[in-house]
């Protein structure tokens, strides 16, 4: 097929969305796919990230199957997604657990991002990766359906569908949604990464992610693959008041270790050895905005994915499995409307009619999701400098919410509901 007849989908950002979405579409001889990234090279810095067993099975489906693997990944040894313990005595008081019957694989996994990343670049054709490409507009032509992409340097490309995978911050969310700004939350973490060596002294770490949890703050531990470990500490503010620390901090800067250790100097020695054996700490302020009205925007052929579509801040360590879930369903609307044994390039309304199915596919769930972090930082923001007795800790942590549903979420089936739905008011029509 000649390239003036495929159907053109740019990517921008090469993030987990956004390369997860080009492995998928590169399948389909009959769709152009490229990615743009504003960087210079492809790196993640500072962060690890979990999947919970949606993210491991688009994984698996994708054909990213060295990320499956215990090199890569981490499952805790207990088979518990998380364990929660008290601040002071250290005492488990409650777990995560999986529902049904989880392939060992499919576990919830801890990564170093940058190792992810990478797994998921390496299955995208290398030419289809463009690097110094900062996106600055969008230019629609209606006549043709055409997009015209405007990059920094000077360069332009043209598309049939842009997909906006460029994170929490996204250009392109706000060259069409310029009202939706992210909030800082309130909470900074403190994230350090190193040699999971480093800890070997400390009974017990090495096996299991921790999350203790203290009156006024929580600490997280866990190993990742590759052998590196990762602590998280936090501090967190009425993001509205005047005198809120940290509110100038930005993400990945400088922190002060001894910072950290103040913060919890009287919580149980676990905690603070792990603090005395990180080599360094960094700060990344935590931010989230509100649900989008809407997915689908330009001519009906521009849409996200990813922390542009739907920016929780990273609650419930959802992030990465919705951004793959999003990628999957993207390409599985797309297919849909344009199947791979078809040569004949998709209409103006096909285009619309896959970018409307994909948006009934995530955005009610995604939807859920951040009115459900948006409800958990209020909580936590009325909960500040007030008494909270230890039963009433205990209490709050025994009772919190499972997130089984966001990190169990079955796109394939919510796929197979909504096109029987579309397809069932179809036939009543």
């Amino acid at each position: 097929m000649a390239d003036s007849e495929k159907l053109r989908i740019a990517i921008i950002g090469a993030g987990i969305a956004g390369l997860a979405a080009a492995i998928a579409l590169q399948r389909h001889e009959g769709i152009d796919v490229q990615v743009y990234e504003r960087a210079s090279e492809l790196r993640e810095i500072g962060a690890s990230i979990a999947l919970g067993p949606n993210g491991m099975k688009t994984l698996q489906r994708l054909g990213v199957h060295e990320a499956l693997s215990d090199d890569l990944a981490f499952r805790n040894k207990s088979g518990y997604p998380m364990i929660y313990r008290h601040w002071k005595t250290n005492e488990v008081i409650s777990v995560d657990e999986h529902h049904g019957e989880i392939e060992y694989r499919h576990r919830t996994s801890r990564f170093y991002r940058a190792h992810l990343q990478q797994a998921l670049a390496t299955h995208v054709e290398p030419e289809r990766i463009h690097l110094n490409k900062t996106f600055t507009s969008i230019a629609q032509v209606h006549e043709t359906n055409e997009i015209t992409i405007s990059f920094a340097e000077g360069s332009t490309t043209s598309a049939d569908i842009v997909l906006g995978a460029d994170g929490i911050q996204s250009a392109v969310r706000r060259s069409f949604v310029p009202t939706s700004q992210p909030k800082w939350t309130g909470w900074v973490a403190f994230r350090s990464i190193f040699d999971a060596n480093l800890v070997s002294h400390i009974p017990g770490v090495l096996n299991e992610a921790y999350h203790w949890w203290g009156p006024d703050r929580t600490f997280f531990s866990s190993k990742l693959g590759k052998n590196l470990f990762t602590i998280v500490g936090g501090n967190h503010s009425d993001p509205d008041a005047p005198d809120a620390l940290y509110s100038e901090s930005s993400w990945n800067s400088e922190a002060d270790l001894n910072l950290l250790k103040h913060f919890y100097k009287d919580w149980h020695p676990t905690i603070t050895a792990l603090i005395d054996a990180s080599p360094y700490t960094r700060m990344y302020p935590n931010t989230f905005a509100s649900a989008l009205d809407a997915w689908i925007h330009g001519n009906n052929n521009v849409t996200y994915a990813g922390d542009a579509a739907h920016a929780h801040g990273g609650a419930f360590a959802a992030g990465g499995s919705l951004a793959l879930d999003d990628a999957w369903a993207f390409a599985r609307a797309v297919f849909h409307v344009y199947p791979r044994d078809t040569s004949t390039k998709p209409s103006k309304g096909e285009i619309s009619r896959a970018l409307s199915l994909y948006e009934r596919i995530r955005k009610p769930h995604t939807d859920r999701v951040l009115a459900t972090v948006h409800a958990n930082h209020r909580n936590a923001v009325e909960r500040l400098g007030k008494e909270e007795t230890d039963e009433q800790l205990i209490h709050r942590m025994q009772s919190r919410a499972d997130p089984f549903w966001i990190h169990e979420h079955d796109v394939e089936a919510t796929f197979s509901r909504v096109l029987a739905e579309e397809e069932g008011s179809i036939q009543i029509l």
